[in-house]
C-alpha cells in the first residue's frame, strides 16, 4: 500500500485567520459541517488549529480565535505517504493533520480518511498451510 497524503486528503479545506472571533469561526464550523479549522497567516501558512471541542460555550463571541487556538499545528507535506501521517497522529494523540505544499495549506488529512484506506483495503486471513502431500519414507 503506497498511498500518498494527497490521494486520501480533503483538498477543499476551510481557513480562518488569527484576529477572526470565535462567533464566526463557530459558524464557518457549522456551515462547511467540518470539525476543525487551520489557522493561517497572509500567506496561507498555518500558525494554529481550532477544533469544535475548543469552542465551549462559556467563551466570549467577539473574542478573536487566536486566544483559544492550538499553535502546535502538525503537518505532512502532501506527497508524502500516508504512514507518515497515521504515525503523526498516533504519537501526538490528535485527529487530524494539516496538508501543506510548499509549507502553505493545501488540505486536511483525519484519521477517519486512515480508516477509509484500510476499509479499502480489507485484509483477509489466508487458509493455514496444507499438510505435504509428498508421503514421508518410513524408517525403520
Amino acid at each position: 500500500m503506497n498511498a500518498k497524503v494527497h490521494d486520501l486528503m480533503t483538498e477543499s479545506v476551510v481557513t480562518t485567520e488569527p484576529h477572526v472571533t470565535i462567533d464566526r469561526v463557530r459558524r464557518i464550523l457549522e456551515r462547511n459541517k467540518v470539525g476543525a479549522l487551520p489557522v493561517v497567516d497572509p500567506d496561507g501558512h498555518p500558525v494554529g488549529i481550532v477544533s469544535a471541542t475548543d469552542l465551549v460555550p462559556t467563551l466570549k463571541p467577539d473574542s478573536p480565535v487566536s486566544s483559544i487556538m492550538t499553535d502546535k499545528v502538525y503537518s505532512v507535506p502532501q506527497y508524502d505517504d500516508v504512514s507518515v501521517a497515521a504515525r503523526i497522529m498516533r504519537n501526538h494523540r490528535i485527529h487530524r493533520v494539516v496538508v501543506t505544499h510548499e509549507q502553505k495549506v493545501v488540505g486536511m488529512i483525519s484519521a477517519f480518511d486512515l480508516l477509509r484506506l484500510v476499509e479499502d483495503h480489507r485484509w483477509v486471513a489466508k487458509n493455514p498451510p496444507s499438510e505435504s502431500k509428498r508421503h514421508k519414507s518410513k524408517r525403520v
